[in-house]
């Protein structure tokens, strides 16, 4: 999974459009994107897209933002949403594991309730959209419902808002301090927690350098996928992060040069001495290129 593009829950001639955007995955959004008199209306609509699309070969992978349990809405998402059979849930404002043992009892009752297998639907959190969140990163490794756990998300603009801070990037376009520590947190707990990192969305979508540039950036740091706000953002960040024929020839290079010699714990691949990390570097990026 390169690419996750947002999509408003309430709007189906905007989610149809996403279909054909190329993204590996959709988030239907509950949260953000759909107004509060409209929320009842998105888990209806939402619920029919599932239902028309969830269980088809040619479709990307279909998650759904819910709200936050804290609003009184979540539960509400779930019950609703559940009864289309979502690949997974997205997790806004999540604090840490606990949030997600707590989601993933009602999962269950929910799962059983739709005839659904138990534990499949999967769960993908925001984890860096509250201050406090930043203490409880660890948590995730050891939650109860990580086997549902299908990566990290981090996001800056929920941050901003509950440190008080104007803005999250400086002048010359690079995250201030307290936001790359952040993004800097999510990478290692998903690490940790053994999931993809994914990386925020970039708000100025008319910038498709600037895209590029921070996508090439992230597949360097360690991110396995960047979050999308437009269509046109999908190519780009595809691109970014589908591995060049270069990369995936010496990752078979070195994932041979190991079943060679499977007792050893270094070899020489291209004249140069490698070992263990670069061998699940190597099995990553072979992952990755075939999807």
């Amino acid at each position: 999974m390169r690419s996750l593009l947002f999509t408003p829950g309430d709007n189906p001639a905007k989610m149809e459009k996403a279909l054909a955007s190329g993204a590996d995955a959709l988030i239907l959004d509950l949260e953000d994107a759909v107004a509060p008199a409209r929320k009842e209306e998105a888990r209806r609509i939402t619920r029919d897209f599932l239902e028309a699309y969830v269980g088809r070969s040619d479709i990307p992978i279909l998650y759904v933002r819910v709200n936050a349990l804290s609003t009184g809405l979540g539960l509400g998402d779930l019950a609703a949403v559940t009864r289309g059979r979502p690949h997974g849930i997205m997790v806004p404002k999540a604090r840490g594991g606990a949030d997600l043992d707590l989601i993933g009892h009602y999962l269950s009752a929910l799962e059983s309730r739709d005839g659904i297998v138990v534990g499949s639907i999967r769960l993908l959190p925001i984890v860096t959209e509250l201050g406090a969140a930043m203490f409880d990163m660890g948590s995730y490794a050891s939650a109860s419902a990580r086997g549902r756990l299908a990566g990290m998300l981090w996001g800056g603009e929920d941050l901003s808002a509950d440190i008080g801070s104007v803005v999250n990037r400086g002048a010359d376009g690079n995250y201030l301090f307290p936001f790359a520590m952040a993004r800097a947190l999510c990478l290692y707990a998903a690490a940790a927690a053994g999931v993809s990192a994914i990386d925020a969305v970039n708000t100025d979508f008319r910038d498709m350098a600037g895209l590029e540039a921070e996508s090439v950036t992230a597949l360097r740091e360690g991110f396995s996928a960047k979050a999308a706000i437009h269509p046109a953002q999908v190519p780009v960040i595809n691109k970014a992060f589908t591995p060049s024929a270069e990369t995936i020839a010496w990752a078979r290079r070195v994932v041979d040069a190991f079943a060679e010699a499977p007792e050893a714990g270094a070899v020489a691949v291209d004249g140069r001495m490698v070992d263990a990390p670069h061998l699940r570097l190597a099995q990553g990026t072979l992952a990755r290129a075939t999807g």
